[in-house]
């Protein structure tokens, strides 16, 4: 198989694509799924097919457009330079950015909403396979790069599809999700699927969607993508600019500063996320465990054929750097463990340009290296 460089959209640019019926790992089908593509190159489709494709990860609330979230890591020149790599970076199924997700209209009408079904991360990993190498061709990844949610379908791919998979690197993940984070996620999505506009899920098409839900799902959710030391130097307990907590009587319009700047993360959210998906991916997250009818965890990832570096962040609170150092001991692969020193948290890896600079040059490198032998 190869790269048909008429399926690649304009440089820096995205299209959707078909990938077929979608059966999920439950036994439910979709018909006619769609990924919407981004694809990072310098000059024409045709040079960009014949490179070495690095295929990109996002996580939960992110999206295709990895140039844009991953800012100072892709272009020319850069970590991953374009001049040299195929860049691409899929929304996920599920999700709310051109792909199939809970907001997409359903084959018999209306949206899909209710009708969704819930989904794995071997499910998002399958939908990206059908769309990579069913689809474009692709037959060898050099790389698949992911942290969090993306870090956690780096993982499946290297088990799922290691034929493809010439190296790996997850970042701030684990190898399964820990009874804290499916306690902490299972939180926000009990908020959203409380909220009085939810109706079961087909809020869809009406005049009203469970914003108030994805907004606190976002505000406990950002606390843990955050360092302690970070958001206590930035805020302590400053009250917001003319407001008044310390008052006689409570009051939500009298806040802390660190309630604005919570308030200000719920609201970027909600102007570009829908809240199904929220819980969708939230819920494949909490089933993410690659030993998962495969046998004991570390025999599991002792199994790994794909050559995998790891790399964490030293003050995260979501995943913590020992999960990191757990597939670092256990890997039947492994190349290499890094840790990103920041008190930023899990964000770490969007934080900290140059340590990722760093971090990615030595993995392709590595990746090079081993796909010459």
């Amino acid at each position: 198989m190869s790269l048909d460089p008429a399926l690649l959209p304009a440089p820096y640019d995205s299209t959707t694509l078909p990938i077929g019926d979608f059966r999920t790992e439950a036994g439910v089908d979709l018909p006619g799924a769609s990924l919407r593509l981004f694809a990072f190159y310098e000059g024409s489709a045709q040079d960009a097919a014949s490179r070495p494709v690095v295929l990109i990860e996002h996580a939960l609330t992110g999206d295709g457009d990895a140039a844009d979230w991953w800012t100072g890591i892709i272009g020319p020149g850069l970590a991953l330079d374009t001049t040299q790599y195929l860049v691409l970076c899929a929304n996920c199924l599920g999700g709310c950015q051109g792909s199939t997700g809970p907001a997409s209209e359903h084959p018999d009408g209306g949206f899909w909403g209710s009708r969704f079904p819930a989904l794995s991360i071997r499910d998002l990993v399958q939908a990206e396979k059908q769309l990579i190498v069913d689809v474009l061709g692709i037959d060898q990844i050099r790389g698949v790069v992911g942290a969090s949610m993306g870090g956690a379908r780096v993982l499946e791919w290297t088990f799922m599809y290691p034929e493809h998979v010439e190296a790996a690197l997850p970042i701030a993940v684990s190898a399964r999700a820990s009874a804290w984070q499916i306690g902490m996620q299972s939180a926000q999505i009990r908020f959203i699927t409380g909220d009085p506009f939810w109706h079961a899920g087909d809020y869809h098409g009406t005049r009203h969607a469970p914003v108030a839900g994805l907004g606190q799902a976002r505000r406990i959710a950002h606390l843990t993508y955050r360092g302690e030391l970070e958001i206590d130097e930035r805020f302590g307990t400053d009250p917001q600019k003319n407001e008044d907590p310390y008052g006689p009587y409570w009051s939500r319009d009298q806040r802390f500063s660190v309630e604005s700047y919570l308030d200000r993360q719920a609201e970027k959210l909600v102007e570009r996320f829908d809240p199904g998906s929220y819980v969708i991916l939230t819920d494949a997250l909490n089933r993410h465990d690659i030993s998962r009818g495969r046998g004991g965890l570390n025999h599991v990832l002792g199994t790994s054929q794909v050559p995998t570096m790891v790399a964490g962040v030293d003050t995260d609170i979501l995943y913590l750097y020992h999960q990191q150092e757990h597939l670092s001991r256990n890997l039947g692969d492994f190349i290499g463990l890094s840790k990103i020193t920041s008190p930023t948290g899990h964000d770490g890896f969007l934080t900290e340009t140059r340590q990722m600079t760093v971090i990615l040059e030595k993995f392709l490198t590595k990746a090079e290296l081993l796909a010459q032998r």
